[in-house]
């Protein structure tokens, strides 16, 4: 688990896609879905979600499950830490996600998980097996509640391109869908993202 520093690195923000608002609630722990297509638009979505509204100075996490495996990977995550402000604080953690929300998420008022496809991926390459999965989610959206901030959830909607060809390629699939309509389930409120364009289905 490595932390950056906010400050670190480029503050250029890329365009973001005009997300509707949200009803006003009381303070508790909110959890909002986004949830969409590769490159439709949803980390900048999820930037807007998250800082509407928020007070200047506000303690702000971007718990990133991305590792840089290869150059190509490492290129994406530089642009995307370019796209937040210096006043998000970078938080690297690939699989432990629970635990960090446990110990760290008290101490801010606004996280960004990005993203959950992600988190899946790097659990099942150690080997986690698929029917634990189910109640790895729940222990992480207990500890996402417990953290009192709001927390905005970036996953990616595999299921509208062709069917995979390798059987493994569609069991995950299967089971990103299964884990995406349990935190969908669980949340507030859940934003699809479709070329830059959000649109509110919960």
């Amino acid at each position: 688990m490595r932390t950056r520093r906010p400050g670190e690195g480029a503050t250029r923000r890329s365009p973001r896609p005009r997300v509707p608002a949200s009803p006003r609630r009381g303070a508790r722990s909110r959890v909002i879905l986004v949830i969409g297509g590769a490159s439709s638009g949803k980390s900048a979505a999820a930037l807007e979600l998250a800082e509407r509204g928020m007070a200047k100075g506000a303690a702000r996490a971007f718990v990133a499950t991305g590792q840089p495996l290869d150059e190509e990977m490492a290129d994406r995550i530089r642009l995307h830490q370019a796209s937040r402000g210096a006043e998000w604080q970078t938080e690297e953690v690939p699989v432990d996600l629970a635990a960090w929300f446990e110990k760290q998420g008290r101490g801010f008022r606004a996280i960004i998980l990005d993203c959950l496809t992600l988190w899946l991926s790097n659990l099942k390459e150690r080997g986690g097996p698929d029917e634990q999965v189910p109640d790895l989610v729940a222990t992480l959206l207990r500890a996402v509640r417990d953290s009192e901030a709001r927390v905005v959830v970036v996953s990616n909607e595999l299921g509208l391109g062709l069917v995979p060809a390798d059987a493994s390629a569609r069991r995950f699939r299967d089971l990103a869908g299964k884990v995406n309509q349990q935190v969908a389930g669980a949340a507030d409120e859940v934003y699809f993202i479709v070329a830059g364009q959000a649109l509110q289905v919960k």
